[in-house]
């Protein structure tokens, strides 16, 4: 497969679980509206690589590509910092 496939696969499977991540990690968020705008500038920044990615016909040395997969973590992150804050017996 070449770089350019995987990048365009990699586009469409964050386009496709992001939204669903999302959504399971919403009961979690309510009441945590720092956790929630974090989780909402890495879903802009996402939506921000992708269109570079576009712009410039994906050849971003697949250092976009990277970063996205990183915010997809980060994502993963905050939602379990929120399922953290949320357990009744924190310290």
């Amino acid at each position: 497969m070449s770089i350019r496939t995987n990048i365009i696969a990699s586009i469409t499977a964050a386009a496709v679980a992001l939204p669903l991540g999302f959504a399971f990690a919403k009961d979690a968020m309510k009441g945590h509206p720092n956790l929630i705008a974090a989780q909402k500038s890495t879903d802009d920044a996402i939506a921000k690589l992708t269109a570079a990615q576009k712009a410039n016909e994906y050849d971003l040395g697949g250092h976009a590509a990277k970063a996205k997969e990183l915010l997809t973590q980060a994502q993963a992150e905050i939602k379990l910092a929120a399922e953290a804050a949320n357990k009744p017996d924190k310290k």
